[in-house]
């Protein structure tokens, strides 16, 4: 659980914060210059708790004291006390640093992805390699029975010539010959130069 912070200023030192702050709407620069040392720390301890980069939290500790600066007239002191609106506008810049950094990893990741261009058309080459295979189903039709059985044993179940030859119950030069004069036919079917 997070402590809460408490400022505590001894009033024989000065005007307190909120009348600093109400002073620095009016433009005054040594107001400012004690609200910026009354709130630096506590404003950079808020804002590093949400960042936990210490460069970060600097960087917008400053940018929290600049609004501070610029957005005093805006300060109501019926809404709450000058420590609190400060703290609240640290809490906020903080968050939407945080928010901002997300969001730019979040495009950089988008944009890596949309940069990837595939290495092939994924569609186009299914359809290509489905076109092929009817195409070898459709000249495999026009080979005789004895060529069809040879070419399928040797090329789609991986026998040898041999191992065809003894599945068939066929010499092996028979085999060889009916190998030789289907994968012409395929080759002449399917348009494929030698």
């Amino acid at each position: 659980m997070k402590e809460a912070v408490h400022i505590v200023r001894n009033p024989a030192k000065g005007p307190d914060l909120q009348e600093l702050v109400g002073r620095v709407a009016l433009g005054d620069e040594d107001a400012f210059a004690h609200v910026y040392d009354i709130v630096a720390g506590p404003v950079l301890g808020v804002v590093r708790a949400v960042l936990r980069d210490h460069a970060q939290s600097e960087e917008v500790a400053q940018e929290v004291l600049v609004e501070v600066w610029r957005t005093a007239p805006r300060y109501r002191p019926d809404r709450g006390t000058a420590v609190n609106w400060i703290l609240t506008l640290a809490h906020r810049r903080a968050v939407d640093r945080v928010r901002s950094v997300d969001a730019a990893m979040a495009r950089d990741h988008k944009a890596a992805l949309l940069d990837r261009v595939p290495e092939y058309d994924e569609v186009a080459e299914h359809v290509e390699a489905r076109l092929e295979r009817e195409q070898v189903r459709r000249c495999l039709r026009t080979l005789t029975e004895l060529q069809r059985q040879s070419v399928t044993l040797a090329y789609y179940r991986g026998l040898t010539y041999r191992e065809v030859a003894e599945a068939l119950g066929l010499p092996l030069g028979t085999v060889k010959t009916r190998l030789r004069d289907g994968l012409i036919r395929l080759r002449d079917c399917l348009g494929v130069t030698a």
